[in-house]
């Protein structure tokens, strides 16, 4: 006889207790991007280390050269295993003035009628989405004695800056962390009511770039007209990267992409995201995207180039008639499919210096590249998991692609060989790196029964 109905009464009988230790974690200011809170984001390491431990895990806190990583272990010989991953670092509250209450003394409240959130820093972005997985090994401990599946648990310090030292900590202990496929809370709902599984995650490419022209600075008045402008040149190299149809124009770029299946592109449209829901909260109402590409397609399944910054001459109050020695921009490219990371960097490369005129030259810097990740929409794990939602939230799952990237998922397909479960249910207000952060109560307590009934359909 199934426990799940069980388990699940016990998470709704125990939420006012849940919620006071996710509250006593965020009540923790585990800065980790700032030095000056170094202490308090070890003690929040050791707070999850030490809830791990009276849950039956071997945990421990594992030094690397920034902040440790919370291990723990509870294997089940015979049964599937799985990695799931989290962070317990925090981005920083400022501006402080613009929080309505002390980010570090979590409060619940209703923001509108029937509908209440925990407010406080990190209650979403991570640590409540960890703690919806951790309360489920809760209950289920509790009323089961057991795990229907091994499970490690890995959750860093230093996801808000970089995970610098997280793929070489995956990389060296690749042995110990190796499962069947792992799991990550750190995304999203399509919206309050639907369940989401993350498919996929684009990848990235940044690039910089500084064209320059004369050794110096020059008089606008007296070489103007025949002085290359480097401004010039790399406006019309920018302006060429996408024709009129919003197609990247670099030779090879789309080598690698592939198209949703008819299912997906089913499910897509039936979201029915449109122009005005999704650029209306912006102050905008058109897509400049991939002409005959609907929306969703353009912001999650479609790779895009986009100019993140760009500079040169003179910028300062009033007038200086100068033409610029230099012009510097940076490009950041989305990846998808299988997409090459390196060969895509090569063609933009390649690209700029076709269209360089004579006395021009361009020196590039590389700020990293990555590939996309993507879990086949028929895979055993995702189809359980959507099922196990969709029961749970009495609408069908959807399965979309993230248009930003979580690159530590793209260690763990490198390092351990394995595809990633990406479920989370953070919602788009909920605030994010912005002062006012919060998670909803439904998103805490319906992610706990959701992770219960996910483990028990991995177990089986």
């Amino acid at each position: 006889m199934s426990k799940l109905p069980a388990i699940l009464s016990r998470l709704d009988s125990d939420l006012d207790a849940s919620l006071a230790r996710l509250s006593s974690w965020l009540e923790i200011p585990s800065i980790g991007t700032d030095p000056a809170y170094s202490d308090e984001t070890r003690r929040a390491a050791d707070w999850l280390r030490a809830d791990l431990e009276s849950l039956g895990f071997k945990a421990s806190l594992r030094e690397t050269p920034g902040h440790p990583v919370v291990v723990g272990h509870r294997p089940k010989p015979g049964a599937p295993h799985v990695l799931f991953y989290g962070h317990y670092d925090v981005q920083p509250v400022d501006p402080l003035n613009l929080w309505e209450t002390d980010p570090f003394k979590p409060s619940v409240k209703e923001i509108e009628p029937g509908r209440k959130v925990i407010t406080g820093r990190g209650a979403c972005d991570d640590k409540g989405q960890v703690m919806t997985f951790v309360e489920a090994l809760r209950a289920t401990l509790a009323e089961t004695g057991d795990l229907p599946l091994g499970i490690t648990i890995l959750v860093e310090g230093e996801e808000e800056s970089g995970s610098a030292n997280l793929p070489a900590f995956v990389k060296a202990n690749a042995e110990e962390l190796k499962a069947d496929f792992a799991l990550i809370c750190d995304t999203g709902m399509w919206d309050r009511q639907t369940p989401a599984i993350t498919a996929s995650l684009r990848g990235m490419v940044y690039q910089e770039l500084t064209i320059a022209c004369a050794d110096r600075d020059l008089h606008s008045g007296l070489f103007g007209g025949a002085a290359a402008n480097p401004i010039h040149i790399l406006s019309g190299i920018v302006a060429a990267l996408h024709d009129e149809t919003g197609r990247v124009t670099i030779p090879g770029f789309y080598e690698g992409v592939s198209e949703p299946t008819a299912g997906q592109k089913a499910d897509w449209k039936a979201l029915n995201l449109t122009e005005a829901e999704f650029l209306g909260q912006i102050g905008l109402k058109h897509s400049i995207g991939e002409k005959g590409r609907m929306l969703i397609e353009q912001i999650q399944s479609r790779p895009t180039c986009d100019v993140n910054g760009i500079w040169g001459g003179y910028i300062g109050e009033g007038t200086k008639t100068v033409i610029a020695s230099k012009a510097s921009a940076k490009v950041s490219f989305r990846l998808v499919g299988e997409q090459d990371p390196q060969k895509i960097a090569a063609a933009f490369q390649a690209f700029v210096r076709e269209r360089l005129p004579a006395d021009a030259t361009v020196e590039f810097i590389a700020h990293g590249a990555s590939p996309a990740i993507a879990v086949p929409v028929d895979s055993p794990a995702l189809l359980k998991a959507q099922a196990a939602l969709t029961e749970e939230w009495g609408r069908k799952a959807v399965t979309i692609g993230s248009g930003g990237s979580i690159p530590v998922a793209g260690d763990f397909k490198r390092s351990l060989g394995m595809d990633t479960l990406l479920v989370g249910f953070g919602l788009d207000d909920d605030r994010v790196h912005s002062p006012n952060e919060k998670y909803d109560l439904s998103s805490f307590h319906k992610g706990q029964r959701s992770w219960a009934r996910i483990l028990q359909a991995l177990g089986t």
